[in-house]
């Protein structure tokens, strides 16, 4: 029996194979009260936009992230996934790939996946495309980035060739305000302690925001219809609604919703009080000890 429902798992079409569960505990911070994906899921469907905040090394939250996929589906068809974990350039091969123009293994090849992509990102990928849905390749190239955070924001993006510049968002804002101040207590000393250099690096943290807020909104924009988009991004990203969430705003796109996914040791001794102001669904995971 145990060898039939193996091969069941491994043949059944990529939009029927549930999401594995996972403890968790999902807390609505409009109502002040514990509640479930699948409220969430009614409520998420109701949005342009909805980011999901993660930890990227957090297993658990990946697979609540599928799950909320596979609770939106039953309700809305005219869905965009969107993704930090790919970047604009590589969106020619992502399209092939959803396409069925390109076999799996030579678009992984080609479309530098991040490292935990097998087990934590290939899922959602799979699951929009059994379900026929646009995936989002959001975020600026890497190197654009790092440039940034060693140049500058002004003198990089104006000497980069046309060819590069369209991997770029085509308007920058980076104030140094409360987002900004917050970039600088999660660096702690993590990174450079140069107060130029910080700045420099928070310019290139602006630019993957600004970069991936043009990509969500031009993504609804040319999809016709109103289409929601589900963007899945590292928590800081868009925590508060700082980040890519107030870029999109910016843009126009103002139904947004924030959901923040956050670890912890033990789900019995929550206090949703100490992180509601993160966003308005708040998805607390049971964090695994790291193997020693």
């Amino acid at each position: 029996m145990i060898t039939l429902l193996l091969a069941l798992a491994v043949t059944a079409p990529a939009d029927t194979i549930p999401a594995q569960w996972t403890p968790h505990r999902v807390y609505d911070v409009k109502h002040k009260r514990y509640s479930d994906l699948e409220a969430l899921a009614m409520e998420a469907v109701k949005y342009d936009v909805v980011f999901f905040g993660e930890q990227h090394d957090d297993g658990n939250a990946h697979q609540l992230q599928r799950g909320l996929l596979e609770a939106v589906a039953r309700r809305r068809s005219d869905v965009i996934l969107s993704m930090e974990m790919f970047e604009r350039d590589v969106q020619p091969l992502l399209d092939a790939y959803l396409a069925g123009q390109m076999d799996e293994a030579d678009f992984l090849k080609a479309s530098r996946p991040w490292p935990n992509y097998a087990k934590d990102y290939r899922p959602l990928v799979e699951f929009a495309k059994a379900k026929g849905w646009k995936v989002i390749a959001a975020n600026v190239p890497r190197p654009i980035a790092s440039s940034v955070a060693k140049g500058g924001l002004e003198p990089v993006i104006a000497a980069l060739p046309d060819s590069a510049r369209f991997w770029t968002a085509g308007a920058f804002r980076c104030p140094k305000d409360d987002y900004f101040d917050r970039f600088g207590e999660a660096m702690g000393g993590h990174g450079p302690t140069d107060p130029a250099a910080i700045f420099r690096t928070y310019q290139a943290q602006c630019v993957k925001d600004e970069t991936m807020a043009e990509s969500i909104v031009r993504a609804r924009a040319t999809s016709g219809g109103n289409p929601l988009v589900i963007h899945m991004n590292g928590s800081f990203h868009s925590n508060y609604g700082d980040g890519t969430a107030e870029r999109v705003r910016n843009r126009g796109t103002k139904k947004t919703l924030i959901i923040s996914a956050i670890p912890v040791p033990d789900l019995d001794t929550i206090k949703p009080k100490d992180d509601r102001k993160l966003g308005e669904w708040l998805i607390f995971t049971l964090r695994v000890p790291t193997e020693k």
